[in-house]
């Protein structure tokens, strides 16, 4: 949203404001899911790679299930990115960029 808009919202009576700030998360629980969003977008983009490469199918169900879950954890998304090939050092790098 560009200023002009947030002030045109705001003028109405409208509160801009972030989704933390909306789902009243704390600091730390905004970065879990910064550090989620981050891992789920890498497992998608390897989702694709092992779905053109034709490997094993229970490596590309394992990706779906990360993917299109919306409950899955943190560890779940660790363990399945170990399975299709990540490093622990490849996913403290996409850890690394987030916030």
């Amino acid at each position: 949203m560009d200023l002009a808009q947030q002030q045109c919202l705001e003028a109405r009576g409208w509160r801009i404001g972030t989704v933390a700030e909306f789902l009243e998360l704390t600091p730390a629980e905004s970065l879990l899911v910064e550090m989620k969003l981050a891992l789920g977008q890498h497992l998608r983009e390897r989702q694709q790679a092992i779905m053109s490469h034709g490997e094993p199918d229970d490596l590309t169900r394992l990706a779906k299930a990360a993917d299109w879950d919306e409950s899955v954890s943190l560890e779940f998304l660790i363990h399945t990115l170990l399975a299709v090939g990540y490093t622990p050092q490849d996913i403290g790098q996409v850890i690394a960029q987030v916030g």
